[in-house]
């Protein structure tokens, strides 16, 4: 079960949401410059059911909720994605510093609205960056 460090209401991540953006460790890539670190480490709260709920009552007014890392747990990172879907009306969004989206996350997408992957690179700048090599896919229902 994956293990968060800290969480806050962020704007940048997701455009045009207002975001209860959850950081989650154990991350396994330790990419040169990170701006979380810590997020490397084996520490924090266990991210149950029972921590969503709390989380997106004491911030009901966040329309997504942003999973910041997983990787180390991709099956929880569905397990809380279909959680969240089933009992809100919020949006899913799931950052990744994987370079391609897992096979699980693709069979599962109808559970997540954005997904972000691609490892920060810090000579190629973030989300926001013309030259950047992180992608952020809007997932789009017909």
């Amino acid at each position: 079960m994956l293990k968060y460090y800290n969480y806050d209401i962020v704007f940048r991540e997701v455009p045009g949401e207002i975001s209860l953006g959850i950081e989650i460790v154990n991350c396994p890539f330790s990419c040169e410059g990170c701006h979380s670190p810590h997020l490397q480490e084996d520490n924090g709260t266990y991210l149950t059911n029972e921590v969503i709920t709390e989380l997106l009552e004491k911030y009901n007014n966040a329309t997504c909720v942003c999973l910041l890392g997983g990787d180390s747990d991709i099956e929880d990172i569905v397990r809380i994605a279909k959680y969240v879907k089933s009992n809100t009306n919020k949006k899913i969004c799931w950052y990744s510093g994987r370079e391609n989206i897992p096979n699980i996350i693709l069979d599962n997408h109808k559970y997540f609205d954005f997904i972000k992957i691609g490892h920060y690179d810090a000579s190629k700048g973030g989300l926001d960056s013309p030259t950047t090599n992180q992608i952020l896919f809007n997932i789009i229902r017909v």
